[in-house]
């Protein structure tokens, strides 16, 4: 314990002497280190020392970092006047480290609140790391070296604003002067001196360091022709020569002499349009050489040719690309057969076919070829065709493909088709195409599992090869709106891209043929697009006829092939009545769709959406309202309603027919026929006869009731049949009631000789009364004379039916009592054949005596009447009675 205290003195001493006077004079607290650099992820320890004051000691001390509290954990209390903290450094921001007095209720605190805390910055930073991969270069000037030095290399490490790191290049030519350059980048250059040290010794390196350290990079010591960068080649040429169709010759130059720096060459050529390098061997051109002659070349096909160099003894560098040199190989006979292939469509006739053979240049040309001769061979003729003879084609001009010839070619014959291709130097080997009779084509199995999807801007194709060890060769064929092309492919190939330029938004229908040793077999097809968009051309759609009532019949138009430029997904309808719009999806097969559930009465809007995976196009849109009635629902209605009717009617009719009685009880009662009464042949006041026994003759006598409509038309037929008389419609005459006085009957009114007989009609309408006998025994006939009379009452009823004429006018019942008792015989009784006539008139002569009440008279008072008299005594007479 003595030992440590000893040592925590000793610190304190040496803290003390490092304080600055300033600190003294203006603080009490005290913190060291001032202003340190640390290293990220490192530890740092703080000691805060307290001076000229005994008030405050190390346990009123606590540390903060940016403002936190730092832990007790981390104190460390040396003495009563120094406190010690320990933090990690962290983060790549400057930071405080401030040392603090609590807070006390004393009065020293408050008068010295500010020189009781002191801190220090915290700088932070990253040590420096190696740098890697330097490398150094000098260029060529002409046909010097230039004497600047210039390196790179990658730096390692982090660095942060508070410590960033430099960079210094040292370049030493041995045995002589050492050249540096300092920067802040990851490259430098430095002169060395006024010529390149040739044949010597160089030494390079590079140094990082900044305020946490510094280091070296790795020595690059080397012969100075190691560093050197040369310029290309210059005036590079390229030479073909007639007689070597499969070589060039390259020439080129170099300015810097051979005595400063030997060169080597290296060359690369490429046919144009294609990607891929073919580099020379690199003992090929070791020496110093300025010509070069490629061998191997494919005749008649343009090189792009470039040369490069470098120093050839211990360079590093090699010199740029020099600039492209482009040359032709010269022609050659054709080195592979020509590319035929046959287009096949129904012929002009039945069981004819039309074959097209046509034709593209050998993949191996070795020229331009100038024409094909083809001849076509019958198979089942050959031995007779021998002799056949050759027909050139020249080649097109304007097309890779060229048409050789079209025969039409019968279903059950099968020929051989032989193509040569001819160039300025010579002609091709044959090529044979068999075409087989239609019948047997399906005899040749077609690949499996074709699928054909795009790819990278390519159609790609994958198929299983057929159950057969006889195809040679596969034809890969793609056609589009009438244009063909194709290529071949080996007979061990499963999957391969079309080679051919292909357009978007074009379908092609592509096909693979396998070819069993000439004879094609049969295709596997599938269509494709190289990329899909929006249809071009906008579905029209119309209704296919007029609307229903809750129903609409939609067709549309199928977007020709040409403007899909996509598959067809899909269809989707949609038709809209007011703000609610309704969408229906169906499949792209289909160009038809009833609309169903719409409302009556109702006009919609509709239109097509027509989809590709690459976009969608609409169509216009289209109206229609839809019908009040369905077709058929109005003549329903009318024929129910109509049979309805149809059976109300009938049913009325039948109803009639079976209760005809009732219904003419209750609006047709029977009415009293007045011509026909009795009771106006009698009065009260004069008792009839007894009846004797010759009056039962009367009981022979029937009475038919009349109808008051028909009785109301008979009389106002007598009317007009009798003569129309002045006096007598001026006269004051009152008809008399039956069986009552002139009282009891209404006065007539009189009218003049220009009055019409509907006139008179309506006049006589009036109420006539009439009189009814009651008697006081129910007795009438068979009653005996000596029987003592009954008293009986005369009673009057009112009624409108008119009286007879001949009780109204008793003058023309002489005239009219005949021609009465033929038009009217219903209305008068009729007698049977022992009815006494002789006791008619004795009925009669009693009844003439009878006067009524004079006119004015009560017309009510009853009357008495012999009870004992016949019923028959009361009949009238023909006509009527009327008394005087």
């Amino acid at each position: 314990m003595g030992s440590e205290r000893v040592l925590q003195l000793l610190a304190l001493a040496f803290l003390g002497s490092a304080l600055p006077a300033r600190v003294e004079a203006d603080s009490y607290l005290a913190v060291v280190p001032q202003s340190p650099v640390l290293e990220v992820g490192t530890n740092f320890t703080a000691t805060c020392v307290i001076t000229n004051t005994s008030e405050v000691t190390a346990d009123d001390l606590y540390w903060t970092l940016s403002e936190t509290t730092v832990p007790m954990e981390q104190y460390t209390k040396i003495n009563e006047s120094a406190l010690n903290v320990t933090v990690t450094i962290t983060g790549e921001e400057s930071e405080w480290l401030l040392c603090k007095c609590k807070k006390k209720d004393v009065l020293f605190f408050f008068l010295n609140e500010g020189k009781l805390v002191h801190g220090i910055q915290l700088k932070k930073g990253y040590a420096p790391g190696k740098p890697e991969n330097l490398s150094c270069e000098a260029v060529q000037q002409q046909q010097y070296i230039s004497t600047t030095f210039s390196c790179k290399w990658q730096p390692v490490g982090r660095q942060t604003a508070a410590v960033p790191t430099s960079y210094t290049l040292y370049a030493t030519v041995v045995f002589m002067q050492t050249y540096n350059k300092t920067t802040q980048t990851n490259r430098a250059s430095v002169k060395l001196g006024d010529t390149f040290p040739h044949h010597m010794t160089l030494e390079v390196w590079v140094e990082a360091h900044n305020k946490l350290g510094k280091i070296e990079s790795e020595h690059l010591k080397e012969y100075s022709g190691w560093f050197v960068k040369p310029d290309p080649p210059l005036d590079v040429k390229v030479f073909s020569e007639k007689t070597f169709p499969t070589s060039l010759l390259i020439n080129w130059t170099h300015l810097i002499p051979k005595e400063r720096v030997k060169l080597t060459y290296q060359i690369r050529y490429r046919q144009n349009g294609t990607q891929n390098w073919t580099y020379v061997p690199p003992w090929d051109t070791a020496t110093d050489i300025k010509s070069f002659r490629l061998q191997g070349l494919q005749p008649y096909q343009v090189y792009e040719t470039q040369v490069s160099c470098k120093n050839a003894r211990q360079g590093r560098y090699w010199s740029d690309w020099s600039t492209m040199a482009t040359e032709r190989t010269p022609e050659a006979r054709p080195a592979s057969i020509p590319d035929l292939w046959r287009i096949i469509a129904e012929g002009d006739s039945a069981n004819e076919r039309r074959v097209r053979f046509i034709c593209k240049d050998p993949v191996l040309a070795n020229g331009r070829i100038i024409k094909f001769d083809i001849k076509i061979q019958d198979q089942k003729e050959k031995v007779k065709n021998r002799s056949l003879e050759w027909a050139s084609i020249p080649r097109s001009s304007h097309w890779t493909i060229t048409d050789l010839k079209q025969i039409h070619l019968a279903d059950q014959k099968s020929v051989r088709a032989i193509v040569t291709a001819t160039n300025s130097v010579g002609k091709s080997a044959e090529a044979s195409l068999f075409i087989s009779e239609k019948a047997r084509v399906s005899e040749r199995a077609p690949v499996e599992e074709l699928k054909v999807w795009p790819h990278s801007g390519q159609l790609w194709l994958e198929w299983k090869p057929p159950f057969s060890t006889e195809v040679s060769e596969y034809v890969v064929e793609w056609v589009s709106e009438g244009q063909t092309d194709w290529q071949k492919e080996k007979r061990n190939t499963r999957s391969t891209a079309i080679k051919g330029p292909l357009e978007k938004f074009v379908c092609y229908k592509v096909s693979v043929y396998p070819i069993y040793r000439g004879w094609v077999g049969k295709p596997a097809s599938k269509e494709a697009y190289l990329e899909q968009g929006a249809p071009s051309e906008r579905p029209v759609v119309r209704l296919q006829d007029k609307p229903g009532r809750n129903q609409a019949l939609l067709v549309w138009t199928e977007i020709p092939q040409g403007s899909r430029r996509g598959f067809i997904t899909n269809y989707t309808i949609f038709y809209t009545s007011g703000s609610e719009t309704h969408e229906i999806t169906v499949p792209a097969n289909t160009t038809s769709y009833t609309l169903e559930s719409l409302s009556g009465n109702t006009k919609y809007d509709t239109w097509i959406k027509a989809s590709t995976i690459g976009g969608s196009v609409t169509s216009f849109n289209h109206s229609f309202t839809t019908l009040i009635y369905a077709p058929g629902e109005m003549e329903g209605i009318v024929v129910g309603v109509s049979l309805c009717f149809l059976f109300i009617v009938v049913m009325t009719m039948l109803l009639c027919v079976y209760k005809k009685d009732v219904i003419k009880e209750n609006f047709w009662p029977p009415i009293p026929d007045p011509g026909e009464s009795t009771i106006g042949n009698w009065s009260p006041e004069y008792p009839l006869k007894a009846e004797t026994q010759k009056d039962s003759g009367l009981s022979g006598i029937s009475v038919l009731d009349v109808d008051v409509c028909d009785g109301k038309c008979v009389f106002e037929e007598d009317k007009a049949g009798l003569p129309l008389k002045k006096d007598k419609y001026l006269s004051e005459e009152h008809s008399s009631g039956i069986g009552g006085s002139s009282c009891m009957s209404s006065p007539r009114q009189s009218v003049s000789d220009s009055d019409e007989g509907g006139d008179m009609a309506d006049t006589t309408a009036s109420t006539v009364q009439y009189s009814s006998v009651v008697a006081a025994s129910s007795g009438y006939k068979g009653q005996t004379p000596n029987a003592p009379p009954q008293q009986a009452f005369f009673s009057r009823s009112e009624s409108t039916q008119p009286l007879l004429d001949s009780e109204e006018n008793p003058d023309m019942l002489q005239q009219e009592g005949s021609r009465q008792s033929q038009r009217f015989p219903p209305r008068l009784p009729r007698f049977t054949d022992d009815a006494d006539p002789a006791g008619i008139a004795e009925q009669q002569e009693l009844l003439e005596p009878l006067d009524f009440c004079p006119l004015g008279e009560d017309s009510e008072r009853e009357t008495s009447v012999d009870s004992q008299a016949p019923l028959s005594s009361y009949m009238p007479q023909l006509g009527g009675y009327r008394p005087q």
